[in-house]
């Protein structure tokens, strides 16, 4: 795998990803599912005049600004711009991933007339655009020509991961190819679903840790869906950027709680497992080896209630302390929850109807799944409350050993589903990452 840089953007593309520059040497590595990180570092200093180019900070009075060559000109934040995720790999990135700073969940339906050849014809040509934004190469499509979106930046971290849901099997004519886990969820008492906001023929999730390289994506993609499919709904979405705290920590969501404590951990012998989808089994599906199941929820923050508690109830509500995301038996963020703990009172420490408890794994029989969301924020609704919430997206092997047993015991008596709403869902078979020379979904399409 080359390790490539990017001091600059002038050139051509392959210049950039051939270029050295100057600075730190790379550094590599590898997630659970084989997806490669690639994360480089430069110094301002040797880097030059040339290297540090570009850099220019506004200052009182409009005009004034750093030059380039000035030895105390603040650097750029180059390992955020730099960072590269491959696209080719056992499993899809977007997964494994770590968190972005920024999202884009969209659906597409097939246009009428659009069956399996234009459905392959696309997933070829998004594969295609996908690859090389990820690579950092702002290139368009097959036309040769570019936005300008994103000219000025680095891959930045962007990951570009497709999905098929359930309508898609039946107008491309492969019903005998769709798993029985795609089966519909089922109904739950909190759900008010839009179905115009759900579902959908194709899904693409669009991460990157700059606001302008996961829009440039975004843009490309639906470009490129040309005449074969149609955008049934789109949501934006946001996390923390990184280097925005002074040491690695767990995102927090709009109701200010660490949020993914109890994530499966890549290190666990059960992870993958618990995630992917193992090869075997019925030649009917094999094309989702290495694959994952997406559920898909836009779940409303009741934030105006929520913001009302006190802390400390605030805290009860999800069993975790708000601060640091210790659980209330205890410890600190990464200290196993103790369910059996009381107080001095006699009351457990988390409350039977806590979130975090009724969540549990140890509660749903083992059952976990990686959640990975965006936070999002759609500005006031009519009645004044923020329309703000999360973009809930979870990954399983099997969604019936995952989300759905969770999610029906959060629905029996969650403390949490007073301040909540699920305005929308979907469901979405992720298949593995394409191997070099492959488009996603090539093994179902082809099949």
């Amino acid at each position: 795998m080359s390790k490539k840089k990017y001091p600059g953007k002038s050139g051509t593309a392959a210049d950039r990803r051939d270029r050295s520059g100057a600075g730190t040497g790379p550094v590599a590595g590898s997630g659970p599912d084989g997806t490669q990180v690639v994360s480089r570092r430069r110094l301002i200093g040797s880097a030059g005049a040339a290297g540090a180019a570009g850099l220019v900070l506004g200052a009182a009075g409009g005009a004034g600004g750093y030059a380039a060559t000035r030895e105390d000109a603040p650097a750029p934040l180059t390992t955020v711009g730099s960072t590269e995720a491959m696209f080719h790999g056992k499993h899809q990135a977007g997964i494994t991933t770590p968190l972005q700073a920024r999202g884009h969940l969209v659906a597409f339906d097939l246009t009428a007339g659009a069956g399996r050849k234009e459905a392959a014809a696309l997933m070829r040509r998004w594969s295609a655009v996908a690859a090389r934004l990820m690579a950092g190469d702002p290139t368009e499509g097959g036309q040769g020509h570019d936005t300008g979106v994103a000219l000025d930046a680095g891959p930045s971290s962007l990951t570009v991961t497709f999905g098929f849901g359930r309508t898609f099997f039946t107008r491309t004519g492969l019903t005998a190819h769709r798993p029985p886990a795609l089966d519909p969820l089922p109904a739950f008492s909190s759900d008010q679903l839009d179905a115009k906001r759900s579902e959908g023929d194709l899904w693409v999730q669009i991460g990157a840790d700059d606001a302008l390289v996961a829009f440039h994506a975004l843009r490309a993609l639906q470009k490129e869906a040309g005449s074969t499919a149609r955008v049934r709904w789109q949501m934006n979405g946001f996390n923390r950027t990184p280097g925005a705290t002074g040491r690695p920590m767990t995102t927090r969501n709009l109701m200010g709680q660490v949020d993914g404590t109890n994530n499966p951990k890549p290190a666990e012998s059960d992870f993958e497992e618990r995630v992917f989808v193992p090869s075997g089994g019925s030649s009917a599906y094999a094309w989702m080896a290495g694959g994952s199941y997406a559920v898909v929820r836009r779940i409303r923050m009741l934030l105006d209630d929520w913001e009302e508690l006190t802390v400390k109830r605030q805290e009860q509500v999800i069993g975790r302390r708000k601060a640091d995301g210790a659980p209330l038996s205890g410890g600190s963020e990464d200290t196993p929850m103790d369910l059996d703990r009381a107080g001095a009172d006699g009351k457990l420490l988390i409350p039977d109807n806590a979130h975090a408890r009724i969540s549990s794994p140890e509660k749903n029989g083992g059952a976990a799944m990686l959640r990975r969301p965006f936070s999002y924020h759609d500005g006031i609704s009519d009645d004044g409350t923020p329309d703000a919430g999360l973009l809930f997206v979870c990954w399983q092997a099997d969604p019936y050993k995952g989300f759905i047993p969770v999610q029906r015991k959060l629905d029996r008596g969650d403390a949490l589903s007073a301040f909540i709403r699920h305005e929308a869902s979907g469901l979405f078979a992720v298949p593995g990452g394409p191997a070099s020379g492959e488009y996603v979904g090539q093994r179902l399409l082809e099949a």
